[in-house]
């Protein structure tokens, strides 16, 4: 089968570190260790799995932050190389395990790329406290070797489908999947808005569990898929107070009001007048340093870029005991001022991907929530994704998602077939 693989050696990250900046083909083409190769079909390592023809698959911001050696080196214990990338996988199942039940040949499905203990085969009385609660993203094992691979040796470690060795990511024509991670899709939802259940659960994860007041006011920072999907997330879970989105520009803002924003406001003095104008604070000036805010501010904000600048704003635009929720792949943030943090007793939440959730008096996952939701609200999400590519034409599709400010990229997918 095809596949877009990559392999992470040390020359190579240093060479990417070095030249990543001035050119893209150090870290996009074949001497970053980036190619679309010709690899054996992955077997079915146990009887609970299934093998899938991928549809579609997204790329993320968090693929390209690993290309280009932006992601903190924190997370590297959590992954193995060389991997097939892609986990915002739109798939058809083409084959069950004889243990197989939730699914069958001919459904489309999304895949939850956390790999569990149920994936690893731990039994019930072994599973890791994080697994036990349905939150298979921060798996206590995932550091360690072990379980069915389709190479019939110990799966190596790693947390995510996408960032592993063993199991093929969605930038490839088929993967395999255990039959825990399959959600099946609507018909009722076209391919182009199924593709992005992944990233729009991330949204609805962190929305579920932020727990304000849903008629407060709220503000998302952020113009990418994650936040525009964030906007729609607290809507769809019942949100009702104004929202505002800090977008960039004009495309951005539109989409934003069409998924819910009550009103966008551009970064710097737009921002900060709508901070004024919706919760009522005042803006003071000190003696050194930018203006600082009180007597208002947004009891939530949601911080889905991720940058030193960013937060920053997230902590002076934030209510007394308010809430920062960082859905951005933050990593080292040098200088960063934390003096709102405690003078205003804020609470940072931090959300990794999704899992099983409360919601409607019922335990599901949040792709299953997704799924409903979409489907209920008919919002025009699939208006993020601007750009598809077929497979061989990888290295343009990365260029298009790493450069959006040129090429007017939001969301870009890989078609495989």
């Amino acid at each position: 089968m095809r596949a877009i693989r990559f392999d992470l050696t040390i020359p190579r990250y240093v060479m990417g570190k070095a030249l990543g900046k001035v050119a893209d083909w150090s870290v996009f083409g074949a001497p970053s260790g980036l190619s679309l190769a010709e690899l054996p079909e992955p077997a079915l390592p146990g009887p609970d799995w299934v093998r899938l023809e991928v549809l579609m698959c997204g790329i993320c911001g968090s693929d390209l932050g690993t290309l280009t050696f932006k992601n903190s080196p924190a997370m590297e214990p959590f992954a193995s190389f060389p991997a097939v990338l892609g986990h915002e996988t739109l798939a058809r199942v083409a084959e069950v395990g004889p243990a197989v039940k939730r699914v069958r040949a001919g459904d489309r499905v999304t895949v939850d790329p956390g790999i569990s203990c149920a994936v690893r085969a731990k039994p019930a009385a072994e599973q890791c406290p994080s697994c036990a609660a349905g939150l298979p993203a921060t798996c206590g094992h995932s550091g360690e070797a072990g379980g069915p691979s389709p190479g019939g040796t110990p799966l190596a470690p790693g947390c995510l489908i996408g960032y592993h060795r063993d199991l093929p990511g969605g930038w490839g024509e088929r993967m395999v999947a255990h039959e825990s991670q399959l959600h099946p899709v609507a018909s009722a939802l076209d391919d182009q808005t199924a593709v992005l259940i992944e990233p729009l659960a991330i949204g609805v994860h962190a929305a579920l569990r932020a727990k304000v007041d849903p008629a407060a006011p709220a503000l998302v920072i952020g113009s990418g898929p994650i936040a525009l999907g964030s906007l729609w997330a607290l809507r769809a879970t019942g949100h009702t107070g104004p929202l505002v989105a800090q977008v960039k520009r004009k495309k951005e803002a539109e989409l934003a009001r069409e998924l819910g924003a009550s009103a966008t406001a551009a970064p710097g003095d737009e921002a900060k007048e709508a901070l004024l104008r919706v919760t009522g604070a005042k803006a003071y000036r000190p003696i050194i340093g930018p203006e600082v805010f009180n007597g208002g501010g947004f009891p939530l904000v949601f911080d889905c870029v991720g940058t030193r600048e960013s937060l920053d704003q997230a902590l002076r635009f934030v209510a007394p005991r308010g809430r920062v929720v960082l859905l951005g792949c933050a990593g080292q943030l040098g200088q960063l001022d934390l003096t709102f943090l405690w003078s205003r007793e804020v609470e940072v939440l931090g959300f990794l991907c999704y899992g099983t959730e409360s919601w409607r008096g019922e335990r599901l996952h949040t792709f299953e929530i997704t799924n409903r939701l979409l489907v209920e609200s008919q919002a025009p999400v699939s208006k993020l994704i601007t750009h598809r590519f077929p497979l061989a034409q990888y290295r343009e599709a990365l260029s298009a998602a790493a450069h959006h400010r040129e090429s007017g990229a939001m969301k870009v997918v890989l078609v495989p077939r």
